[in-house]
């Protein structure tokens, strides 16, 4: 297996096309044959997954399995096995039983976490075993927090076959802010990229366009620049949707073929880079065909308003909010993220997007979010120029794993860019604790685009046990060394293992994923254990 380049050709051409570089060059650090612990204990706790593949004819589909308590378990980091078995109602079901290469996700709705991985399929004893190929994370935009409890299944007799949507199956699709969508690709034998993938899709209430009844448009938003699914239908147009009714349990699969409108009108979806054109072949509707049923967590919502802002550099801005009835914010933990929502003016539905919490985490007062401008972003330009003090928004309760390890080991702080915003708020978390050493390092590109500086020097200033280190890529003239920066260059791993923060410490790593996949690779070919590194990527989101 080509693990240096795990991408085919269709995805490397749609990474050309979309002008996102050579993903391959620092992918790797993020794609594994083998399951993580931590993704291994994410799957394990899960209710369901949602798979994709394909049937004795050919057509692609993608299905939830759900099944009882601790149903999922991982006797290894190559295998899932999973201790169920499928309705053969399901249009996976036959395929499930014979060795079926299949793509995987597994999502908590309520943490708004999620996993991929793809690989083959084998039917046991009263469930199925799965041998893993690929793995890999994802980040949490799009995802709307649900909370599940379990039901009795429904009738598995009562399934609706056709060639086309029907009504109510357009109005569900109509009303849903979720659907998954599995693609595949197989090239010569034994290539890493082979298989099936499943990926999760989601925006606003309808963000999936019915055209007729054998059409549908996906906008396809900014993601991980993986570029699976749109790579896949470059290679092989063979697609399924699944849409779940989130009340009632009921499934509804739709097979077709894709296609790919790299320059979609924004009257469409100002949001969407490109639109994915569905034509459809065969639709199946199943009836309370999982045993769960969600529901939103509205009740976990807040309306915020904008107390004061603050330029930070030439493109960050820090936004401090506060509840609009004035009661106390609820308690976050250094490096979660907040979901928030907007209605911009003359945008059809509520654009959401998540921002890390750069401020104090026992600020009960004010949610600090540092933006940066993305250009020609809808979100971060409504921020930016739109937004003023007393501005209304609509937020979640902060959420996300990528915290600062509940121990008192030594702690390895490093950022590039915009990522500095969680490392900033473990900086405040840990000013309190004397016996606890913290390094921040971080990489900008100027004393220009180097953002909260002196609020970084004044705590470093104030607590013996934080210690910092600046990197300038790109010095200007008015940059003084061993003022503004510490080195001229960029962030190396040698450079981080040259703190000797010891065996114990625990690194965060947040920046660009090229950037994190050179500091995780290198890291753990020093010798560093998986479970001591914990990071987040992020990109261009608007």
């Amino acid at each position: 297996m080509n693990w240096a380049n795990p991408f085919h050709e269709g995805e490397l051409q749609a990474q050309a096309r979309a002008g996102v570089g050579n993903v391959a060059e620092w992918a790797g650090g993020f794609v594994r044959d083998y399951l993580p612990e931590q993704h291994r204990v994410f799957h394990s706790g899960l209710p369901f997954l949602v798979v994709s593949g394909e049937d004795a004819a050919g057509q692609v589909w993608i299905t939830a399995i759900d099944g009882a308590e601790g149903f999922v378990t991982s006797p290894d980091p190559r295998r899932l096995e999973l201790a169920t078995v499928v309705d053969p109602a399901d249009p996976l079901a036959d395929s499930f039983t014979q060795g079926a290469d299949i793509g995987v996700i597994g999502i908590e709705l309520a943490s708004r976490r999620r996993n991929r991985f793809s690989g083959v399929m084998h039917a046991r004893d009263g469930g199925y075993v799965i041998d893993i190929r690929q793995s890999f994370g994802n980040c949490p935009q799009y995802i709307h927090e649900r909370v599940w409890t379990r039901v009795p299944k429904g009738d598995a007799n009562a399934v609706l076959r056709s060639t086309a949507l029907a009504p109510e199956q357009i109005a569900l699709i109509g009303r849903s802010d979720t659907m998954f969508i599995g693609s595949g690709h197989q090239g010569q034998a034994g290539e890493a990229s082979n298989g099936f993938d499943a990926s999760h899709r989601g925006g606003a209430a309808g963000f999936v366009h019915v055209v007729d009844g054998t059409h549908l448009q996906i906008p396809d938003y900014a993601g991980n620049n993986f570029f699976n699914t749109i790579g896949n239908l470059l290679s092989d147009p063979r697609v399924g949707l699944l849409f779940v009714d989130f009340e009632t349990g009921r499934l509804l699969h739709v097979s077709g073929r894709a296609t790919i409108d790299w320059a979609p009108r924004a009257a469409q979806d100002p949001d969407a880079y490109r639109v994915i054109d569905v034509e459809i072949d065969a639709v199946l509707q199943r009836p309370g065909a999982v045993g769960l049923r969600w529901r939103k967590q509205a009740h976990l919502s807040r309306r915020l308003k904008l107390a004061r802002r603050e330029q930070e550099s030439k493109d960050i801005t820090s936004f401090y909010f506060a509840r609009v009835d004035g009661r106390p914010l609820t308690p976050f933990k250094a490096g979660q993220h907040l979901p928030v929502e907007l209605q911009i003016p003359g945008q059809v539905g509520t654009s959401k997007r998540s921002y890390s919490l750069s401020g104090a985490p026992d600020d009960r007062a004010h949610y600090r979010l540092s933006i940066k401008r993305e250009a020609g972003g809808l979100v971060s330009g409504f921020f930016h120029d739109k937004l003023h003090i007393g501005g209304v928004i609509e937020a979640q309760a902060p959420a996300g794993d990528f915290v600062v390890p509940n121990n008192d080991c030594p702690l390895v702080l490093v950022s590039a860019g915009v990522g500095l915003t969680p490392m900033i708020s473990a900086l405040y978390a840990n000013a309190p604790v004397p016996d606890r050493s913290v390094w921040y390092v971080h990489g900008a590109r100027n004393g220009a685009d180097y953002a909260m500086g002196k609020e970084v020097a004044q705590l470093v200033a104030d607590n013996p046990q934080l210690h910092k280190r600046i990197y300038f890529s790109q010095p200007e003239a008015s940059d003084v060394l061993g003022r503004d920066y510490d080195v001229a260059g960029r962030i190396t791993v040698d450079d981080v293992l040259k703190i000797n923060a010891g065996a114990k410490a625990h690194y965060m790593l947040c920046g660009p994923a090229g950037f994190l996949a050179d500091l995780r690779n290198g890291l753990e070919a020093a010798g560093v254990a998986e479970s001591r590194i914990h990071f987040e990527t992020f990109g261009p989101t608007g």
